[in-house]
């Protein structure tokens, strides 16, 4: 199914498609996708960020902090030395660089539920306002230097407040090469391995593209492949027919 052009229609229509999807991507992982000690559960934030999919540890020692159990179990992921992720761009941040920009404090509270992962969907008020752009790029920068994976899907083209896409704004964060948007493939799929230094792997797309499978990463050495053709399109099929004719137009 090709990536439909979400500008045409309004942020609520998008939002609840939105919804839709982060239901079938935790769905599908939580069906065999991920290994057996990890689940992925639909978080809820207020404001503009809205729900993505988090993936979390069962309660227990990690399974990649022990190579023993990792080599007898944890065959579900697989090894970017294997494979490495098929996508366009692969560039890994500098580490100096990533370590001086530290500057975002994360308080967390003590859980058993250990978090490997994100997901998340960019809406467009996460690029419409600077506000909302800084809080989702404070965001992801904080996840990933407390060594949680990402996997951000921004179907909107780049705005004002963010020239070259959602990754160019984080990717800026983090490093100091900048990232140029393709101006023939505006929209952008990218995973962040959180090692360090972190490594994104970036597949630029456009309206009418089918979506890629992309990778979740598990480990800064391993991943899963994540269905987003087949997810956005189980979404799809809920959708109300008023505005599948006006997104299909």
């Amino acid at each position: 199914m090709p990536i439909h052009d979400w500008t045409r229609v309004t942020s609520g229509t998008f939002h609840a498609f939105h919804t839709a999807w982060i239901v079938q991507l935790q769905e599908t992982l939580n069906a065999g996708l991920l290994p057996p000690d990890c689940y992925a559960l639909a978080e809820q934030f207020a404001g503009d960020t809205g729900p993505d999919v988090l993936m979390w540890e069962t309660p227990g020692p990690a399974v990649w902090d022990r190579p023993e159990r990792e080599a007898a179990g944890h065959a579900a992921g697989i090894a970017v030395a294997d494979r490495p992720p098929r996508v366009q761009k692969t560039v890994t941040a500098s580490s100096a660089f990533y370590l001086m920009r530290r500057r975002t404090l994360v308080v967390r509270h003590a859980s058993d539920d250990r978090i490997v992962a994100s997901l998340e969907i960019v809406s467009q008020g996460n690029k419409s306002r600077r506000t909302a752009l800084d809080a989702f790029v404070d965001k992801a920068v904080a996840a990933l230097q407390q060594g949680y994976h990402l996997l951000v899907v921004d179907l909107y083209p780049p705005t004002r407040c963010a020239p070259e896409g959602i990754h160019g704004a984080i990717w800026g964060e983090i490093d100091e090469s900048a990232y140029e948007a393709p101006p023939d493939q505006p929209l952008t799929l990218v995973a962040y391995s959180a090692g360090l230094p972190p490594t994104a792997y970036v597949q630029p797309v456009r309206v009418g593209d089918p979506l890629p499978e992309m990778p979740l990463f598990l480990t800064p050495e391993r991943y899963v492949d994540v269905p987003l053709e087949t997810t956005y399109g189980a979404a799809w099929r809920g959708m109300p027919q008023r505005w599948r004719q006006e997104l299909e137009a």
